[in-house]
């Protein structure tokens, strides 16, 4: 199985609003083999990550795509680990 992690930044206190990576893609590939699980945010900004089933070809094209995830790896970590974003 193959998930395509998404982030976005939706509402975002800055001073116009909007989040300086918006726009731009900001996404991780994870392939889990086997049985896999399908299920420090303090400064006022909202994130979204959204997560959806990918093919080879599509996993293949977000990976060429993506530039990276922002720093926000732990949040995709924190989904897998706990089935949500969490800062213990």
């Amino acid at each position: 199985m193959i998930l395509c992690y998404e982030l976005s930044m939706p509402g975002s206190p800055s001073w116009n609003g909007k989040w300086s990576g918006e726009g731009r893609c900001f996404a991780i590939i994870r392939s889990y083999r086997g049985k896999a699980r399908e299920e420090k945010w303090n400064d006022g900004w909202c994130a979204k990550v959204s997560v959806r089933k990918v093919d080879n070809k599509e996993a293949a094209r977000m990976r060429r795509k993506t530039i990276g995830f922002a720093a926000y790896d732990w949040m995709v970590d924190s989904i897998e680990r706990n089935g949500v974003i969490t800062t213990d």
